[in-house]
């Protein structure tokens, strides 16, 4: 177990880093807006990744960061800081801070993405700052991971294959939304691509000739749309036909679509996932055509929160102003999902969510506008500081790490069961 700082100590801490976090914030906010202004896609994210790991080299002093530059993916890294005094061999406690940096087709950073890169880094420069402060440090790792391509592929899941959660105590990351939540229910999703292949024909000398591969795809569609009144409440399908013919007087020989699926756990998904495929299978038997369905690389596990740590997150943003929505708000409220939800499966964690100013929805343009904005640095700025703040908790109360821990296995083994055959 670490030292137990007194309470008067524990909370200049925290005001350390609050400072050194308001000390760093032109040139975090430089560093947000060097990402925003040029949005890269998932596994594509170069310029994203080179601008954080020159920020962190680039920390005075110079190279007191340890930048692996290329962890476990061309545009992931890792950065590690331990204080010198304190002797952060393996029992050492490793806490990091993930960055995301990926951006959507066509509407930028309509996610926000900059600002959860910038919330890592900063909240990673606050807790050194405070740890720095202390006379005699404990042994702690702190800490910054670049995952990439959280939009498509789940850069997180490929980072976990490659052992980069191994060894790590806790981890946290918070996301840009419209209000602030230490956690919303993000759901487990799974995504297809579905592809028919059928005959090409003249369509109007002699369509008999033909089998339609986009009638597969609109019937596919709408089995899919009529599954909807038999769904749970609780589950999601939505999908776009990506190819649909290339001139109307040819049969359609090739149609192509993709399909999300989400539900609260992966034993739902399974179920959804399912009668999504029965829909697809038929499609095809009706047309006459061939069908191929592939899924995507990874799954996105729902997210297991863990109360424990949420409360102290929720306790140290109260004291810097921030107004958390109440618990029916994050039951009844909106969900999507994550690639933090597999991880969350492997380490406890903390993904909160933060306003930034406005009141657009995520993946619209208004949002990517907002995420770019001046507005945005005090709210991404403020929760960088609870997030620092919540991590001097998890380094200085030894029973509150112990929960933590506790409060993970048990919501594990919780999931297990669910997600056992009958």
């Amino acid at each position: 177990m670490g030292p137990v700082a007194p309470l008067e100590l524990l909370e200049l801490l925290k005001q350390r880093a609050a400072e050194r976090i308001d000390e760093a914030a032109e040139r975090l906010g430089a560093l947000s807006r060097a990402i925003w202004s040029a949005p890269e896609l998932a596994y594509e994210e170069h310029r994203a990744h080179r601008e954080l790991t020159s920020f962190l080299e680039r920390e005075p002093p110079a190279k007191s960061w340890a930048v692996q530059p290329h962890f476990g993916l061309a545009t992931a890294f890792r950065a590690e800081w331990a204080p010198p005094e304190a002797a952060a061999g393996p029992g050492a406690l490793q806490l990091a801070f993930l960055c995301e940096y990926d951006a959507l087709p066509a509407l930028g950073h309509a996610c926000g993405h900059n600002l959860i890169a910038e919330v890592g880094v900063a909240a990673a420069l606050g807790l050194r700052a405070a740890l720095e402060a202390v006379a005699a440090p404990p042994p702690v790792k702190v800490i910054v991971l670049g995952t990439p391509a959280e939009e498509d592929g789940g850069g997180k899941i490929d980072l976990i294959e490659a052992g980069a959660f191994k060894d790590l105590d806790v981890v946290f990351m918070a996301h840009p939304s419209q209000e602030d939540a230490a956690y919303l229910l993000d759901v487990a999703e799974h995504d297809v691509t579905v592809k028919y292949y059928g005959k090409a024909s003249h369509a109007a000398a002699y369509p008999w000739e033909g089998v339609n591969a986009l009638d597969a795809a609109v019937l596919a569609y709408n089995n899919l749309s009529a599954l909807r009144q038999q769904m749970k409440p609780t589950w999601r399908l939505h999908g776009i036909i990506k190819n649909g013919g290339v001139k109307p007087n040819i049969i359609p020989s090739y149609s192509e679509l993709v399909y999300y699926f989400r539900a609260p756990s992966m034993k739902e998904l399974q179920v959804l996932t399912k009668k999504a495929e029965d829909s697809f299978r038929a499609a095809a038997l009706a047309t006459g055509c061939t069908v191929e369905i592939k899924s995507g690389a990874h799954d996105y596990y729902n997210v297991l929160p863990n109360k424990i740590l949420c409360n102290a997150y929720m306790e140290n943003g109260k004291k810097l102003g921030i107004e958390f929505i109440s618990e029916d708000a994050v039951l009844n409220g909106p969900s999507g999902s994550t690639d933090f939800g597999n991880v969350s499966f492997v380490v406890p964690g903390i993904h909160p969510y933060f306003y930034i100013g406005t009141d657009a929805l995520n993946h619209t343009e208004q949002y990517t506008e907002a995420a770019g904005s001046q507005e945005a640095q005090l709210y991404t700025l403020r929760t960088a500081k609870a997030l620092a703040m919540t991590a001097l908790d998890v380094i200085f109360k030894p029973e509150l790490l112990e929960g933590i821990r506790e409060e993970f296995k048990s919501k594990l083994q919780e999931e297990q069961l669910l997600n056992t055959p009958a």
